[in-house]
């Protein structure tokens, strides 16, 4: 097969900006360059339509009321303000937040940083797939606990946390529950209100909008959470974030939302399609492969295998010309195998071993058959040059068939 371009199986960390989504930022880049705030002349208001317009598109893809959604950089900002804002604004109440030891950085740095302020944490263990119950959430909810915090979907490993389950949990105990929705918004779905979510953060990065633009939604009745302010200077945004809006990001973000929500379905399933296929390809041509993560409650556009004997990062290398991963972006510079992995008891010498496969909208069937066969070589090459591998041929324990679970 003829390569005529770097194939991207990388999209967890980012996407490619939809064609269709520039197209309808590119007039607030140019003509239309108000300032949202500006409430005195028509390019104002003409920013502010715009910006109330993709609020809309915001909140509806995950069944929120518009007012209830707060323009923030992007998710790791929306994390640091929803635990952040709920830890100082409640701290009379309690200073206990439960959360899980897979969480992204984003929660897990923010929640770090608290305990040295005085809040204690409890740091939820994972199943061997990555998923927390709703038992283990309302077992580790106490009377000083003001916040739950769980991810909808894992970045690194794709699995899914049972949301609805666990918000019904926290809502019953009256405790607010915030979860990092960034990998599942677009491509999931999603709704606030029956998952009795409280607090939401997501970026439009991961589904085909720009960089540097993101939300939290906000719970603002049935009950009402009030945040502290961690940006001031001018109210912005109900007095929750401060700063001139990034107009033709948000206008992106809106529009990424609406295509992901109109396309999801049929999405979902075409990418399910190829990460099977991908999955399959793969255990056929090759011994010792591991699936990390829930095999059938995970995300439908991500696979995170490990290939014994084989370290991953040779791997990436020996097959540059096909972008992946071995562990989150957030993290991907450390030499520690992923702590996603550690967490759910793989051995290091699998973690590091790992790679991440993340399918976008512009993936097609060909490339996933040229990453089937380029991974495949790979793979048997670097064994060869594997004392390790050659050792467990000669006892029988590299034989062919045993592809792992």
């Amino acid at each position: 097969m003829a390569l005529k371009r770097h194939i991207y199986l990388d999209n967890n960390a980012t996407t490619r900006i939809d064609p269709r989504v520039l197209e309808a930022m590119m007039p607030y880049l140019t003509e239309r360059y108000g300032n949202a705030a500006s409430k005195n002349h028509s390019f104002g208001y003409e920013a502010e339509a715009a910006v109330e317009a993709a609020r809309e598109q915001v909140a509806e893809i995950i069944g929120a009321a518009p007012k209830d959604i707060v323009w923030t950089s992007g998710a790791t900002e929306s994390d640091n303000l929803a635990i952040k804002g709920v830890a100082e604004m409640y701290r009379e109440k309690g200073n206990h937040i439960v959360t899980c030891k897979t969480e992204h950085k984003a929660v897990i740095d923010t929640c770090k940083y608290l305990e040295t302020k005085g809040c204690e944490v409890a740091w939820l263990d994972p199943d061997r797939y990555g998923r927390v119950s709703a038992e283990q959430v309302a077992e580790a909810i106490t009377d000083k606990t003001i916040l739950v915090t769980l991810m909808a979907a894992n970045n690194e490993i794709g699995t899914l946390h049972p949301i609805a389950e666990i918000g019904r949990a926290t809502r019953a105990a009256g405790v607010f529950f915030h979860t990092d929705a960034t990998q599942a918004v677009g491509k999931i779905p999603i709704d606030v209100e029956a998952s009795c979510v409280d607090l939401l953060s997501m970026s439009a990065h991961k589904i085909y909008g720009p960089k540097g633009v993101g939300a939290l939604y906000v719970r603002r009745r049935g009950p009402r959470v009030r945040l502290s302010c961690r940006m001031h200077g001018g109210g912005h945004e109900h007095g929750m974030r401060s700063g001139t809006l990034n107009v033709p990001g948000i206008v992106g973000f809106g529009a990424a939302c609406e295509i992901a929500a109109a396309e999801m379905p049929r999405e979902s399933e075409r990418l399910t399609a190829l990460r099977d296929m991908l999955h399959r390809g793969l255990m056929e041509r090759l011994s010792h492969v591991t699936l990390n993560g829930h095999p059938t409650e995970r995300l439908p556009n991500t696979l995170n295998l490990s290939f014994e004997y084989v370290e991953g990062e040779s791997l990436m290398m020996k097959v540059s010309d096909v972008a992946v991963s071995s562990g989150s972006a957030c993290t991907s510079a450390s030499l520690e195998p992923s702590f996603v992995l550690k967490a759910i008891g793989v051995p290091d010498a699998l973690a590091h071993s790992s790679i991440r496969f993340s399918l976008g909208r512009f993936n097609t069937a060909d490339e996933i058959e040229y990453a089937i066969e380029r991974f495949a070589k790979a793979v048997n090459e670097l064994r060869d040059l594997s004392p390790l591998y050659e050792l467990a041929q000669e006892s029988g324990e590299a034989g062919a068939g045993s592809g792992g679970k």
